[in-house]
C-alpha cells in the first residue's frame, strides 16, 4: 500500500560533478529527502538550453556511489532518445550500482529541444503515446526476465540478455507520468508509482483551486484505470513533480504545509521539489528550502 506523504527532489544536471555537484547529492542525502531525481534530457529550454547540461544515467550513477541511502531516478525518461534493450542494460547496471535504489521515472515525451535530436520529424501526441505503448511492456519485459526476443511496430529485441537481473525483484519500480487514458492505463498495468505535474492547461493561468480539482480528476481517472484491471490504485504512490502547477509551495514553511496538506488530501503520497537554482525558473533561498525539506513534514501533523 502506499505510505503517508514523503517528499523528495529533482536536481538539474547542470554542475561540474568536481565542481558542487556531488556535493548537492550529499546534501540531498543529508536532509532526508526520499528520493533525487533528474531529468533525463539532452538539452532542456531556455536558460538552459544553451548552458552546462549532463546526461542523466551517468550522473545518477555518480550520485549512487556519492550516497548511502538516498533514492535515485529519472523524472522522467522518453522514447525521444531512448531504446528499451541499451535503456534496460544501463538501468539494471545503475540498480546494481546504487544496492537497488533507483526508480525510473517515465513518460511519453513531448515537443520540446531534445525531441528531434536524432533527426526524426517531430512526433505527434497520437504517434508519441504509439511509441510509449509499446516501450513500457517491452522495457518491463526485459527488466524482468533473462531473455527477452520481441518484434514491434518501433522496437525489436533478438535474444537480448540481462542477466542477473535487477536488484530490486522482480524489477526496479517504474513511476509512469501520465494524464491520458491510454497513459493512465500504462500507469495501472505497469507502474508502481504514477507522476503529475497537474494539468498543463492550469500551468500559466490557473489558480491553486483549480489545480487541486484537475489533479484529483487525474486520481479518479488513474482510480478507474486501475479498477478496469483488478488492481487496487491504492498499491501506486502518487507523485506530484511541483513548478508547474499553481502554487508556491517554496515561499515560506507554511506555504509549504498548505500546498502539501491540500494534494496529501487528494491522494498525493510525494511531493518533489526543484533544487533551487539561482535566476531561473526554479530560483528560490536555499537556506528556507532546506528548512521545508527537514521540517515541512512534520508541520502536517
Amino acid at each position: 500500500m502506499a505510505s503517508s506523504l514523503r517528499l523528495s527532489t529533482v536536481i538539474l544536471p547542470v554542475r561540474r560533478w568536481h565542481e558542487g555537484g556531488r556535493e548537492v547529492w550529499r546534501r540531498a542525502e543529508e536532509l532526508g529527502f526520499h528520493t533525487a531525481f533528474t531529468y533525463d534530457h539532452l538539452s532542456w529550454r531556455v536558460p538552459f538550453r544553451d548552458g552546462p547540461w549532463f546526461g542523466a544515467l551517468p550522473t545518477l550513477t555518480a550520485a549512487a556511489a556519492a550516497t548511502d541511502r538516498l533514492r535515485l531516478g529519472t523524472l522522467v525518461t522518453s522514447p525521444n532518445f531512448r531504446h528499451p534493450v541499451t535503456l534496460a542494460k544501463e538501468l539494471l547496471s545503475l540498480d546494481d550500482i546504487s544496492g537497488g535504489r533507483v526508480t525510473l521515472g517515465i513518460g511519453a515525451g513531448g515537443t520540446g529541444y531534445d525531441a528531434t535530436a536524432l533527426g526524426q520529424e517531430p512526433w505527434t501526441a497520437r504517434e508519441r503515446a504509439d511509441r510509449f505503448g509499446e516501450f513500457v511492456p517491452l522495457l518491463d519485459r526485459l527488466l524482468s526476465e533473462d531473455v527477452v526476443s520481441h518484434e514491434g511496430a518501433f522496437y525489436s529485441a533478438h535474444e537480448v540478455r540481462n542477466i542477473p537481473g535487477c536488484v530490486q525483484r522482480p524489477r526496479l519500480p517504474f513511476a509512469v507520468a501520465a494524464t491520458g487514458p491510454r497513459g493512465l492505463r500504462l500507469a495501472a498495468r505497469h507502474g508502481q508509482a504514477w507522476v503529475t505535474t497537474g494539468d498543463p492547461k492550469l500551468h500559466e493561468t490557473g489558480t491553486p483551486a483549480e489545480s487541486l480539482a484537475a489533479i484529483g480528476g487525474q486520481i479518479e481517472r488513474l482510480s478507474a484505470a486501475c479498477a478496469e484491471l483488478d488492481r487496487d490504485s491504492g498499491e501506486l504512490e502518487k507523485i506530484l513533480l511541483t513548478g508547474f502547477a499553481p502554487g508556491a509551495p517554496l515561499d515560506s514553511l507554511d506555504s509549504f504545509v498548505d500546498f502539501a496538506g491540500a494534494h496529501a488530501e487528494l491522494g498525493i503520497t510525494e511531493i518533489v521539489l526543484h533544487w533551487p537554482i539561482a535566476d531561473t525558473i526554479f530560483a528560490a533561498d536555499q537556506k528556507l528550502f532546506e528548512r521545508i525539506a527537514t521540517e515541512g513534514l512534520a508541520q502536517l501533523g
